[in-house]
């Protein structure tokens, strides 16, 4: 949760743009007629109105108040005050905030309450009241944001843990806990909007009551239901009874709650209706779609054992031990028949196959590692052409000595595609590489010849799959950190790739 605050986040992000837009509509609601309710209240007490003075600017004065004290509290105070960093401090900075706010609040309202003052004998009256009302809307104001903060932590702490939660308490699915966070989130709106508190109290008791009746249909009603003859019917019969069961003591709690014996029986009756109308097709539904899910999820699990038992028996095929063994037996020989080239041609195939073997599978790697593996291959390739003299391959690739890290296999799919394409034993080719860093960014260029492909060529009519292969890794393990620019005509092709690593 630390990351929170020690970078900016999605989060945050969202929290500013939504109070910058609520800000902004604030503004243009001051010109709407709705806005100008007080005027009436000044022609009541006979005291002049004027609307710049006695309205306008008081209340954008207000405004920016509040949204800058927002942002100051949301995003600089209540960041630290969670994480216990300069505790005193930043408790001084709210009651700062607090008194400012509050004078602020009271010196504008004098003077959109200015028509207050006509009804005291002393105006130092008046004012008190004012600024007493003024120092009330600040501390309910900082109220609610505390209430905010609790909502929108309490919610990030469900979200990030979910699967802990839900391991350690089977009761809480993911639809569970997205209801209660879904119930937060709407009560709080509801006391922001200043709501009825009829509606609060109903809301905040037939909310929770539906989650819990929710979680007791999931793994009592819902699983003994399904084995019934007719399991709708079954679980709405189940339903209903439990509903009538839970009626008075809900009646009960209810007329202790609002000391109103007609008020408890319009609420349990509310309430009874709301979830046998609305909880129980919702649950059924949901479990319903668990179900499905989790029948999805084991035909999954069964094709994926499958592969990796497939996979598993093709690796037992191959003995990477036996195969570099005789790799080095091969290159001990061929350096007794002083057969050098073939020594060297042996020892680049065996780093290639340890590069595949062992660090092909990791999600990322050293740069260098990479820019190996890519020397090794142009330079085994480079023994099949070297008798050639039609045939050109230059490089320029620079040692990288930072600590760079870079998914495997990026580079070298269009190395192999510039050779596959590129080099003809009959015709004139080249093939140019060329690769360096400037700070985090990899400038990597590939140009070649380009020929037309034999009339039987088994290649002919394949779309390249290796290209458009490293095409969909770019975009997603490098999503707007790279520019791919492929250009290609009869007789060349040229690849320019910029990489933010």
């Amino acid at each position: 949760m630390k990351e929170l605050f020690t970078r900016p986040s999605f989060l945050q992000k969202v929290e500013f743009w939504a109070a910058t837009v609520i800000f902004v509509f604030s503004l243009f609601y001051l010109n709407t007629g709705n806005a100008n309710s007080n005027v009436h209240l000044f022609k009541k007490e006979g005291v002049p109105f004027d609307y710049y003075r006695n309205f306008i600017f008081p209340e954008i004065v207000q405004y920016v108040v509040l949204y800058l004290t927002f942002l100051f509290l949301n995003f600089k105070v209540i960041p630290r005050l969670i994480e216990k960093e300069n505790l005193v401090l930043n408790i001084f900075w709210v009651v700062l905030t607090f008194l400012a706010t509050g004078v602020v609040l009271g010196i504008t309202n004098t003077y959109l309450q200015r028509y207050v003052l006509s009804r005291f004998e002393l105006e130092e009256d008046g004012y008190y009241l004012i600024f007493q009302n003024s120092f009330s809307r600040a501390f309910a104001l900082l109220l609610m944001l505390g209430l905010y903060v609790f909502v929108k932590f309490a919610s990030l702490y469900i979200l990030a843990n979910s699967e802990t939660l839900q391991n350690r308490y089977k009761v809480l699915t993911r639809d569970t806990l997205t209801a209660i966070i879904a119930w937060m989130v709407s009560m709080f709106l509801l006391v922001i909007i200043d709501a009825d508190g009829e509606l609060i109290l109903t809301w905040g008791l037939i909310g929770p009551f539906g989650i819990l009746f929710y979680s007791f249909s999931f793994y009592r009603l819902l699983p003994n239901s399904l084995g019934k003859k007719r399991p709708f019917i079954s679980y709405v019969g189940k339903s209903f009874v439990w509903l009538a069961v839970s009626f008075f003591p809900l009646t009960i709690f209810m007329i202790v709650v609002s000391d109103s014996e007609e008020d408890a029986l319009g609420f349990a009756a509310g309430n009874a209706l709301f979830q046998l109308f609305v909880t129980v097709p919702l649950c059924w539904m949901l479990y319903k779609r668990h179900i499905q899910g989790n029948e999805e999820v084991q035909v999954l699990q069964k094709e994926l054992g499958r592969s990796n038992a497939k996979l598993d028996f093709l690796r037992s095929q191959i003995n990477p031990h036996f195969l570099f063994n005789t790799l080095n037996t091969l290159y001990g020989t061929a350096l007794q028949e002083n057969s050098e080239r073939t020594a060297q041609g042996i020892q680049m195939l065996g780093d290639i196959m340890r590069f595949m073997l062992h660090e092909n599978h990791q999600h990322k790697i050293l740069l260098s590692r990479e820019i190996d593996y890519m020397r090794n291959y142009i330079a085994l390739q480079s023994l099949r052409t070297s008798y050639s003299p039609e045939i050109s391959i230059h490089t320029n690739i620079e040692n990288v000595l930072s600590e760079r890290f870079i998914a495997p296999m990026l580079l070298i799919p269009f190395v192999e595609n510039a050779f596959k394409h590129g080099i003809s034993l009959k015709q004139k080719s080249w093939i140019k590489v060329s690769l360096h860093m400037e700070d985090t960014k990899l400038y990597f260029n590939v140009y070649n010849s380009k020929h037309p492909k034999p009339a039987l060529d088994p290649e002919e009519g394949k779309s390249g799959v290796g290209l458009e292969n490293v095409k969909q890794r770019l975009s997603l393990l490098y999503d707007n950190k790279h520019e791919l620019v492929i250009r290609e005509t009869i007789e060349e092709y040229f690849v320019h790739l910029t990489l933010q690593l």
